[in-house]
């Protein structure tokens, strides 16, 4: 065990499990998600990450059904008048006409209409059930059977017995901020990497690794919007589809301004209010139901946050990603390709591409390969997205960009604000420690925030320049870092 191990282990205690994604097909098998994954191992494994196979298979198969599933689930409860317990997605609804709550379970179809939370069993998990629009648990469904006796008839419906929430454990931000400063950037970057399941060893260069990481920061940080084209292979589906509980992976199809703003004949958010980011992956083939009634709702949420449709006006920090492949020859190497060209035509706009934050260069990081595999101990995944969720709240971070990064006269607005939104979320993501501006050297903060920020922003500003002739020769403000005493 080397020393980072030796002290990641000592810190983190039960947060840490032993995962072996290079070795064993056992997870893959599954097919299971890395937050349900790490939740397994902590329930399983022993001090030395040893698990019984057949035992955490028989779990799995008992208490987290496949979708196909559901039918046989419903047969039990409904026809069979069983209790059913199992693992999964909740998202709770109260009705303000009749003071009746009901719920859906997102990832098997049951809406409202078919279910009941009676006021006893809402008033023992109330706090827990509205801790977010959609959480994870375990949940026990009975039947509440229809009584035809009275008038009008009461239906028959699925109602909710018990409720334990998936992080039964507190999640202490103070406490993670605090163990950063026993590591050095070098160490910290590379317990990032093997939180969300990669071996740091399999990289060749810090640029492979940061670029990786780059990925994290709408995590971590509200409203943040990227763009990133690499070739295939690279990941992109697995981080931010796989890793995270809190964010939502498209993959090609048909999106609409419904499903992802407001639905008019439904009365519901979209996407947007119920994750941390929506990921539009193989964005080239995705088609939108309306291309301009997307564009206009899409160039309004970008810039405030906020969505009107119709007459509802919301408000979300869900942070929009494209994410698409790219051929080596389109690669922009002399900031001369136009690396746009093959987008969906939605985001053929100048105005509406200006309003992404940043872009990632995809082909910096590395094609998949079995040594970019964790096969070792690093920090539970679930437990670590759970930090990056709660670290979004926290403005303090902002302050201490705002403090550091000097703005030069006569910037642009809205490079001014992506420049600093990304550095902030690069300070939260490596520097969480840091709790005033002295706290970080700043060449460090220079190195890995703020350069980083402004090479992000710039490949925006080129391919603007490509697009449009009104963007072109114009660069990004000359930023620079504050001396501070």
């Amino acid at each position: 065990m080397d020393e980072t191990t030796r002290k990641l282990r000592n810190y983190f205690d039960e947060m840490v499990v032993y995962k072996d994604l290079k070795n064993s097909n056992f997870f893959s098998a599954l097919s299971l998600p890395s937050f349900t994954r790490d939740w397994l191992l902590r329930k399983f494994a022993d001090e030395e990450g040893h698990f019984d196979n057949e035992q955490l298979a028989e779990f799995v198969k008992k208490y987290i059904p496949k979708k196909s599933d559901w039918t046989a689930i419903k047969s039990r409860i409904v026809k069979d008048n069983e209790h059913v317990r199992m693992l999964a997605k909740i998202s709770v609804e109260v009705d303000v006409r009749t003071g009746q709550v009901s719920f859906t379970l997102p990832d098997f179809g049951l809406s409202t209409k078919e279910t009941i939370i009676e006021d006893d069993v809402w008033f023992d998990y109330k706090e827990e059930l509205i801790s977010g629009h959609e959480v994870w648990g375990m949940i026990e469904l009975g039947y509440r059977l229809p009584d035809d006796s009275v008038i009008p008839h009461i239906p028959g419906k699925i109602r909710l017995i018990s409720f334990r929430n998936f992080c039964p454990y507190e999640i202490n931000t103070e406490y993670y901020k605090t163990v950063r400063s026993k590591f050095d950037i070098k160490e910290w970057i590379d317990i990032l990497l093997g939180a969300v399941d990669y071996n740091a060893a399999g990289y060749n260069s810090s640029e492979e690794k940061l670029t990786m990481l780059t990925r994290l920061l709408p995590f971590v940080e509200k409203r943040l919007n990227l763009i990133e084209l690499a070739p295939k292979g690279t990941g992109k589906s697995y981080l931010f589809g796989r890793v995270s509980r809190y964010g939502w992976l498209s993959s090609g199809g048909v999106m609409s301004r419904a499903k992802m703003f407001y639905d008019i004949s439904k009365r519901t958010e979209g996407l947007v209010s119920g994750n941390d980011f929506i990921t539009l992956d193989e964005v080239q083939t995705i088609s939108f139901t309306d291309v301009d009634e997307m564009r206009a709702a899409l160039k309004g949420y970008l810039e405030s946050g906020v969505f009107t449709v119709g007459n509802y006006e919301g408000t979300a920090s869900s942070g929009v990603i494209l994410c698409g492949n790219i051929s080596k020859e389109t690669m922009d190497n002399d900031g001369t390709t136009d690396m746009f060209c093959e987008l969906p035509a939605v985001f053929h706009e100048s105005a509406l591409i200006e309003r992404f934050h940043g872009f990632i260069k995809g082909w910096n990081i590395p094609r998949m390969n079995d040594d970019l595999k964790i096969s070792g101990w690093a920090l539970n995944s679930e437990y670590f997205c759970s930090i990056l969720h709660e670290l979004r709240d926290d403005t303090t971070y902002r302050s201490i960009v705002d403090a550091l990064v000097v703005v030069p006269a006569g910037a642009d607005t809205r490079d001014t604000e992506a420049v600093k939104r990304i550095a902030t979320a690069y300070l939260k993501l490596l520097f969480p420690n840091v709790k005033k501006p002295e706290d970080i050297d700043s060449r460090d903060f220079n190195r890995y925030c703020l350069r980083r920020a402004c090479n992000m922003r710039a490949t925006i500003k080129m391919q603007l320049g490509i697009m449009d002739s009104e963007y072109r020769g114009k660069d990004i403000p000359a930023f620079k870092v504050a001396e501070i005493n």
